[in-house]
This record gives C-alpha cells, structure tokens and sequence, in this order.
C-alpha cells in the first residue's frame, strides 16, 4: 500500500498497529503521510497517536491540536489530548480536554477516570472522588476496579469523606485486589534470640521523606533487636540519613510478587514487619494477608485505617488518633508518648536565613506542599487572610507548578477569591537542598487542609518557619499539630478554619510579630533538637516496646 495515495487506509492500518503499543516504523509512515495530506484528520490523529506512545508528548500535543482544528468533534482526539498533557503534568490543560471529551461521550468511564486524575492532582479531591465514585457504580468491571484503586488512594484527604466512607472504600479495594489469600503457616514464637524486625519502604532513597524513619532505625538496640531494611525501591544510603550498621540486613525486593516476599520473610523468620509505605504503593499492601511475620504493624504513612487484613495495628499518637475514631480503625490503635512523626535531620541543609519581613517590609505567607493538596477549603483560606491583610504576599511552590497552565490555573483560583496575581510569587520542582532555600522567602507557612503537610510542615520548622494550622477532623488533618504540639507550638494550632483566618488575620496585623518571628525563627533548631519534635531516640524505645509487647500478645 502507497501510504501516502492511501491517506485513508494508513489510518486505519494505524489504528490497528498502534493498538498493541508503540511502532517506530508506523510513526515514520505517518508522519511521511501527514507530510503530504496535512489536512487528512485521521492521520493527523493517527500521527499523534503515535507519537503520544513514542513517548513524544510535546509533538503529540502540537498533533492532537492540529486534530482537532481539523474534527473538533472527534472524541479520541480530545481524550488523546488529555493523555499527552497528563504525561506532560499539564493537568489543567487535561482536565479541560477531558471536559470536552465527555462531553462527546459522557459514558466513557475510562475518561472520567483520567479526569479524576486531573482533578486530584490540581486539588480538586472531593470533585476526583465524586468522579471515580460515579465510575464505580456505573461503570464495566475493570474499570470499576481502577476507580476504586485510585478512590482508596486518595480518600483521606477528601473533606467529604467520613471516617466510615473510608474504611468501606478500602476494605472494598482490598476485597478485590487481594482476593482469597491464604496466610502462611504460623510459625512457633522463637527462644533465646533478638527480635527480628523488618521495615518495608520503596522510598528508602527519599531524604526528604525519611527523617522519622531513619531516626528511629539508626537508635535501634541492636543488642536486643535485628533490623532488616526491605527495599522496594533504592537501598537505603548515607545521604538519605542512613547510619548503616553491619549487622542490619539489606533486602533488595523490588518487583518482587508479594506471594514470593510473604515466603521469603517467613523463611528469615521475621518477628515484626512494619510497613512505612501505606497507600503510596498500594500494590504492596497485597503482601500482609500472607501474614509472613508474627506481628504486622502500619507506621509513618498511613494516615487513617489501611483496612488490610493482616496489618495488627497502625501505631499513631493520642493528637492524631482519637479515642471515639478508634471503631473506624481495622487494626488496633497503638500510641506512642509525644509525636509518632519525631524526627531527625542526619543530612547537609542551609542555614535558617533571615526574617524576611525585617528586609522587605510586608509580610510573606507561603506553602510548598504537594499540589494536589491545595484543595478548595485550603485556597479558600488563604485567600480570606490575603484579602484582610492587603500587604501580605504569597509564596506557594511545588513539582507541578513546573507547568505553565497548572501555573495560570492556581492563580485564576485565587484571582477568582480576590487575590491579584501580582501578590503572588510561584515556583516550581527544585534540587533538595535548593527546595530548603525556599523557606528563607516564607515568614509564616500556611498548612492545607484536609491533608496537613508532614515532611513539609517537619521542614519548614527546621529552616526556622512556623506553621499555621488547625485541629482538624482526621488523622491527615492532624499531622502539623502532631509535630507543633511535640515542638511547644502550640499556640500556632487555631481550632478551625475559620479560626486558623482570624489568627493569621491577627499576627499580620500586629506590630509585635515581626519581632516575635524573629526570635522564634533564630532559635527554632535549639527548639525542636530539645524537644519532644526530635526525640527519635525516646520514639525508638516506645516502639521497640510496642513491637515487644505485640509479639507477647500474637504468640
């Protein structure tokens, strides 16, 4: 066949190869086709659907719109379109291509699905959850299962969401993706020697994130305990803030099927397993109704009940988990003393800089948490405080506002609440180091709400900023307070939302905050290294005996 005589056949012979994946060969006839027939929509489209698989997303952008100036009604072009902005992070621009999409086929689940992606990540939460709850109960059975994979992930953090819609989210995940599995032989409590513990983390490699965790494995007693790291993702490394010691026990298990993990923890015979992952990898939480170890604990990264069977308890604290939530919990509720997010910073980071407001004059408010946790309750927050406070500016920063359009869309979201673009300064992903530099511009940071900074809120204290918070209505929304709480902040934490305003609205305004930000931001580190905030070695032993104490209970 003459591709380029027979633009419309090469379509749909490219409809078909492209199919199973990716074709070099097909995406050079395509574009050789597209050369000569620049105004044929099928190869046009065709076209950038090879190039979306070839991994080309800005071409395949430039093709779909090319597509679509040619069929604007063509609903595989708008969805097209949507996947190549998704791949490039530009989720302002999928959504409002999905939009479309719909719009042409309104039961395309598969689309709705990709849409609640897009909301998700431009902290639309409860608009994604209400997309992927309406995909689960209409749509086909596979696309039912990925809706709900991606419901369980995220529920948490929707406002919306009761405790009780959680737990029956999850245990209805798991019901499906774990199937019927059938634990392991349970093995006989051993004599005479340590504890076996293992800690199971695919973000070993992530310093940002293992501040808590290496605090505690490197003040473990290894006298009495065991340590083995499993890692399903980088091995854990100095520069992560690891003290490696030769007795612990490195695992490599990434891309490990949790049948062959499960029975190869039971043959090293590990006493207590410890999942650090939580729903960040969902797909590995499939591993604990082998129930390979004798006690199987959730700690640092769960932030409501996993509802996995398998998992003995979640270790939390008496801020973060209150005794009435504790029936929404499938695991026993274990707490230790202070904060169960006590940290140690065990790599290079800048010095704490100046108060900025002495040098420029005006207040700075700034956030640099994840995007999809800017929710509308959170923007609807700031923007009350920036509109009492007309001085005051705004930093946010995070690896999404890379993108131009998730750029103008956060600021047509606050421009929308009163807030010129003018007061706000915006940045994107930077070097981890480089990150810590941002809080130097930032006199007070601003939490988000319902799903509270952790790591973010632990770095802004140690560069010397406080963080401005609630007491909120879940696990997610009591993290900062954990960390404020143990680090003698609590007068940073307000009651509500509505209080969390009236108390920044206040701080702004008085002429004796400049000064008091000052002294508490120079002497911050001596704070936090005194306090409950970094007693990792105090952590260390409270959950050395909660495992103990476990395994007496689990014989």
């Amino acid at each position: 066949m003459d591709e380029v005589t027979d633009p419309d056949g090469l379509a749909e012979e490219a409809a078909r190869v492209l199919a199973a994946g990716p074709d070099a060969a097909m995406l050079g006839q395509l574009a050789q086709a597209w050369r000569a027939h620049p105004g044929h929509a099928g190869v046009t489209l065709r076209l950038a659907d090879a190039l979306q698989l070839a991994g080309q997303r800005e071409q395949a952008v430039a093709a779909y719109a090319a597509a679509l100036a040619l069929d604007a009604m063509s609903f595989e072009a708008w969805y097209g379109m949507a996947g190549a902005q998704m791949g490039r992070g530009a989720y302002a621009a999928a959504r409002d291509a999905l939009v479309q999409a719909l719009g042409l086929q309104p039961q395309a689940e598969g689309a709705r699905c990709l849409l609640a992606e897009a909301l998700f990540n431009l902290g639309e939460v409860d608009a994604a959850s209400a997309a992927y709850q309406r995909v689960i109960a209409r749509g086909a059975p596979a696309m039912r299962d990925a809706a709900l994979a991606s419901l369980a992930v995220l529920i948490p953090g929707s406002m919306a969401a009761s405790h009780e819609l959680v737990r029956a989210v999850r245990a209805a995940w798991i019901g499906r993706a774990g199937g019927a599995i059938q634990p392991l032989p349970r093995r006989a409590a051993p004599a005479g020697r340590k504890i076996r513990v293992g800690y199971l983390s695919a973000f070993f490699g992530a310093r940002n994130w293992m501040k808590p965790v290496f605090g505690v494995v490197n003040r473990h007693d290894r006298e009495r305990f065991e340590v083995h790291l499993i890692a399903d993702g980088e091995d854990p490394s100095e520069a992560a803030g690891y003290r490696a010691d030769d007795r612990d026990k490195v695992w490599q298990v990434k891309g490990m099927p949790n049948g062959a993990l499960a029975r190869a923890i039971a043959k090293a015979e590990l006493d207590v397993l410890v999942d650090l992952n939580g729903y960040s990898l969902a797909g590995r939480l499939g591993l604990f109704p082998y129930r390979p170890a004798r006690f199987q604990v959730s700690w640092f990264n769960m932030f409501a009940t996993s509802a996995v069977p398998g998992i003995d308890a979640v270790v939390g604290d008496a801020c973060v988990i209150r005794v009435e939530e504790e029936a929404h919990y499938s695991e026993q509720v274990l707490r230790v003393p202070g904060s169960y997010l006590a940290f140690e910073v065990a790599y290079p980071t800048p010095e704490v800089a100046p108060l900025p407001w002495l040098a420029n004059g005006v207040p700075t408010l700034g956030c640099l948490g994840s995007a999809y946790k800017l929710t509308p309750q959170t923007i609807d927050a700031w923007a009350a405080i920036l509109r009492a406070v007309p001085a005051a500016r705004l930093v946010v920063g995070n690896a999404a506002l890379d993108e131009e359009g998730n750029r103008a869309e956060l600021l047509r979201r606050l421009e929308g609440r009163g807030v010129a673009a003018s007061r706000v300064a915006l940045s994107g992903r930077a070097e981890h180091f480089e990150f810590l530099r941002g809080y130097g511009a930032i006199d007070i940071a601003l939490d988000t709400f319902p799903y509270n900074g952790g790591t973010t809120t632990t770095e802004a204290l140690w560069q010397g900023v406080p963080v401005l918070t609630t007491n909120g209505d879940r696990w997610a929304a009591r993290t900062s307070r954990t960390l404020l709480l143990a680090a003698g902040l609590s007068e940073w934490v307000a009651e509500d939302l509505d209080g969390f305003v009236a108390q920044a609205v206040a701080l702004l305004g008085d002429p004796a905050t400049p000064g008091r930000l000052a002294a508490l931001r120079a002497g911050m580190r001596d704070r936090l290294a005194a306090g409950a905030a970094c007693d990792s070695a105090g952590l260390c032993r409270a959950l050395e005996g909660l495992y103990t104490l476990g395994l007496e209970r689990n014989v």
